[in-house]
């Protein structure tokens, strides 16, 4: 069984920073992609950043130039920087894995890390 345990939401001001994390455990073989997603009030759930293995990441058009997602791959960790942080990133923030544990890839999500911008 796989495990990704999120930490590093909480309260920030507009123009603040948060650095988010989302470490994996468990059994794990391989891991092909990690990336983030958030979910606000009312809106469907969408994807933040996603960092595939040995690949580029991509970005939502509404955090680049503001976001970075980056891996420590000894670790199995996921990270998410975040600044120029606005009311409209409050959200849930998940972490999503796509990981292999020697028979097939299956998709595991993280239980969720409130981020909230507001002054």
């Amino acid at each position: 069984q796989v495990q990704l345990v999120e930490s590093g939401g909480g309260l920030v001001q507009p123009g603040g920073s948060l650095r988010l994390s989302c470490a994996a455990s468990g059994s794990i073989f391989s891991i092909r992609a990690m990336g983030w997603y958030r979910q606000a009030p009312g809106k469907q759930r969408e994807s933040v950043a996603v960092l595939p293995s040995g690949g580029s990441a991509n970005y939502a058009n509404s955090v680049k130039g503001r976001f970075t997602i980056s891996r420590d791959n000894a670790k199995n960790t996921a990270y998410l920087q975040m600044n120029s942080l606005k009311p409209e990133d409050t959200a849930v923030y998940y972490c999503n894995a796509v990981i292999s544990s020697g028979l097939r890839w299956e998709d595991y999500w993280g239980q969720g890390t409130q981020v909230t911008v507001s002054s």
